[in-house]
């Protein structure tokens, strides 16, 4: 299995890394059976947040008896040193640890530093001179604040969105981290559920010897499917760069990466999974986006009341409320039989 050494973190891992927001959706039992799977089979970097309701507590159970063998990275979306200092308390007790590998600001808006005004920077260089975490990293989906977190040489990791629909920004920045050193960690490696084909995705990541990608799973078939292309020889051919060509043509812009940060709503519509619909029921299975649950989702709609909320706190700078009344049209004539869903 290739490896990936996580710039000046010095940690080398497996070009497969455990993305564990989706275990926060099944049982403690289920979840320890793939948590050990993974590392039975070679996975050691295993990435999770105190947003991820009980993913922090699941790992602990399941892996701290190989924890000395094991990266663990984590993020908190503290807004102020205090709730940063509760974060990080809690963390090292559900994940049953002294130390946290990894130790991230979640998806901030604007990129912590020294003497900021916040504390929040300082919390995390004490907490790194205690040894209650040994690397200071952030992730992000601006690509303006993932740059200046490059830049300042004030984190060892970032971690961003990359997958092969990714802009000539994107890998930019990849090389960026390259130049100075800086770990890349990459989420959305299937775009939020958008990109089905695994092989095509694993042979784009062999591609950047210094991306790690970490990928979401919460079915043993997934995890099987990831472990198996890790211990593959796979390289991009013609075929294949047509299919992602294809991919490209039909998703690159203004699609919704399904991210979620655009939420809640004050009405209640499911804006991550409503807003990209479209391309939901066209590239998956449709029949589960069909049912009389789903059709009275996508209603909510129709309620919007126009606080433009979703738009302002979205990361791509999308027109959300305008990409939801285009995925409700749709909807509604693919469900009345105008509109084919292939």
């Amino acid at each position: 299995m290739k490896t990936v050494t996580l710039g000046r973190t010095g940690i080398t891992s497996p070009k497969n890394a455990f993305g564990a927001l989706p275990i926060q959706r099944v049982s403690e039992s289920l979840a320890a059976e793939l948590l050990i799977h993974a590392y039975e089979e070679g996975i050691t970097f295993f990435d999770t947040a105190r947003m991820y309701t009980d993913s922090e507590k699941k790992i602990g159970l399941a892996l701290s008896p190989v924890r000395d063998k094991i990266t663990i990275a984590t993020k908190s979306h503290a807004k102020d040193k205090e709730g940063l200092i509760r974060d990080l308390h809690t963390s090292l007790e559900l994940l049953k640890t002294d130390y946290i590998d990894i130790y991230q600001f979640h998806n901030p808006s604007v990129m912590p530093r020294p003497d900021d005004g916040s504390g929040m920077y300082e919390v995390l260089l004490d907490a790194k001179r205690q040894g209650l975490i040994k690397h200071i990293g952030i992730t992000n989906h601006r690509p303006d604040v993932a740059k200046e977190a490059v830049l300042s040489d004030l984190y060892e990791t970032l971690q961003f969105p990359f997958c092969y629909l990714a802009t000539e920004g994107d890998i930019e920045l990849v090389k960026l981290c390259r130049e100075k050193n800086v770990g890349f960690i990459a989420m959305k490696g299937l775009s939020g559920g958008l990109i089905t084909n695994a092989r095509l995705a694993y042979a784009w990541m062999l591609a950047y010897d210094n991306v790690l990608p970490i990928w979401g799973v919460q079915k043993r078939s997934e995890l099987d499917e990831f472990l198996a292309l890790g211990k593959e020889e796979i390289q991009l051919d013609d075929d294949m760069m047509r299919l992602i060509d294809a991919d490209r043509r039909e998703l690159v812009g203004g699609f919704c990466r399904g991210c979620g940060y655009c939420m809640p709503c004050p009405v209640g519509i499911e804006i991550n999974n409503s807003a990209r619909m479209s391309q939901l029921i066209r590239r998956s299975p449709s029949e589960p986006y069909l049912t009389p649950e789903w059709q009275k989702k996508m209603l909510l709609i129709e309620d919007c009341i126009g606080c433009n909320s979703c738009a302002s706190k979205c990361p791509y700078g999308l027109n959300t409320p305008e990409l939801l009344r285009k995925n409700l049209e749709d909807y509604k004539n693919i469900i009345s039989g105008k509109t084919s869903i292939k």
